[in-house]
């Protein structure tokens, strides 16, 4: 006889531009897939960003529970994200992107205090609260460092 399989919580990660959700790919087959109805969850994430400057990349994480519901945590931007818009780097074919060769070209540069300020940023999110500024802010400077940008004090 075969078990019965306890049906359980499915999560999904998402990052949609602030303001910019659609139920056109990837959010559509991605929740769709679930059994989610994507125009609720975009038009809830839609709600929920107005306030940010349109376009920034949110990560979201929606958890799509057995009966189809769905509930879901916006997260502050990528590290990276913050840190090319930082050193003011110009999108490449419509994207912001690092460096080609990370250890030996460097596109751009942030001072400590922006490492700073990006590491205040990311401390607001509830599951990076518990740890230290200092080391988040050494975090940040490895990110920098793996995306081409030089840091400077």
């Amino acid at each position: 006889m075969a078990r019965r399989v306890i049906a359980r919580d499915q999560m999904v990660k998402l990052i949609v531009g602030a303001g910019q959700a659609s139920p056109s790919p990837p959010i559509g087959p991605a929740l769709g897939s679930k059994g989610v109805k994507s125009i609720d969850f975009c038009k809830e994430f839609n709600a929920r960003t107005a306030h940010m400057t349109p376009g920034i990349p949110i990560p979201a994480r929606v958890t799509v529970r057995p009966d189809r519901s769905f509930h879901f945590e916006l997260r502050t931007p990528t590290t990276s994200y913050l840190l090319l818009q930082a050193a003011g780097v110009k999108e490449r074919k419509n994207k912001l992107r690092g460096g080609m060769a990370a250890g030996k070209e460097s596109i751009g540069e942030v001072s400590l205090k922006h490492v700073y300020d990006i590491a205040k940023v990311k401390q607001s999110e509830l599951r990076l609260s518990g740890l230290s500024l200092e080391g988040l802010c050494k975090s940040v400077i490895a990110q920098a460092r793996s995306c081409g940008i030089t840091v400077v004090p």
